[in-house]
């Protein structure tokens, strides 16, 4: 294994943040005071959704006349990207600050880079991306999927807090209809608008408050597993390749960073 895939680890007095460059630049363990705070296996932990988020449907999408496949590795469509599945390498280590970046190449049909930024406080983490393409304009997005334990140390189930100003309707393809609904109750596996940015904490009584905000409008709250919530802030909605696409280009990539601020309770 070469020095740029190895682990990498920041810290800052009792907290302790893990990222594995080579199993997707995913986040394999965040301790606060001894508590990890993700599900821990090599599909969770935190692991980057890029060059796309969530499901894309039927694992097709067009940049003007241009049809392009994706492998439906969610069949009957394509979900959560490349970048998971992808060795990235370690552009700069710190004792508290870390980059990384990778470039997109087959299955995904245009050449570009992903860089992938972390940044530890005592009681913050700052998570950033960035999406530049090395010729034509593409259409991307570029999200975080963090499975958060339900429980800490067997304490009290995580509570979730949100103020949604609508949910993505949700079809039986589990693809966004189009249609904005009043937030509803959970169970959830559903995306939400936030116009004013993303906010939603985790309350794990007695134990931890953790708050996720980021610039971004959309978030997908997905709560159905018994060992985990995820809380995933994004760049546009599911299926969003097609229905609401940001097109990277020589000038503009695409640029997204969310922040997880804690206190212990």
């Amino acid at each position: 294994m070469s020095s740029s895939e190895k682990d990498v680890r920041l810290s800052v007095g009792d907290t302790e943040l893990t990222v594995n460059p080579a199993n997707g630049c995913r986040i394999s363990s965040l301790r606060i005071g001894g508590t990890e705070l993700l599900r821990q296996g090599e599909r969770y932990g935190c692991f980057p959704m890029v060059p796309w988020c969530g499901r894309t449907e039927n694992g097709r999408f067009r940049d003007g006349g241009v049809l392009h496949q994706l492998p439906l590795t969610a069949p009957p469509h394509a979900i959560h990207g490349t970048g998971r599945d992808t060795v990235w390498h370690t552009a700069l280590e710190s004792g508290t600050q870390a980059s990384f970046y990778y470039d997109l190449a087959d299955p995904w049909p245009y050449p570009g880079r992903v860089t992938q930024t972390f940044e530890l406080a005592e009681d913050s983490l700052t998570l950033a991306f960035g999406i530049e393409t090395y010729g034509d304009s593409f259409p991307a997005q570029a999200g975080w999927h963090p499975w958060f334990h339900r429980r800490l140390d067997g304490g009290e189930e995580v509570r979730i807090d949100f103020d949604a100003a609508w949910q993505e309707e949700r079809g039986e393809n589990h693809l966004p209809t189009g249609r904005r609904i009043t937030p509803l109750a959970g169970p959830w596996d559903d995306c939400f608008g936030m116009p004013d940015g993303v906010d939603v904490t985790l309350t794990w009584p007695e134990r931890l408050e953790l708050t996720v905000k980021s610039r971004s409008e959309w978030v997908v709250i997905y709560d159905e597993q018994d060992e985990a919530v995820c809380v995933e802030p994004q760049s546009g909605p599911p299926n969003g390749l097609n229905t609401d696409p940001y097109y990277v280009t020589p000038i503009e990539p695409l640029e997204i960073a969310t922040t997880w601020s804690w206190r212990r309770l």
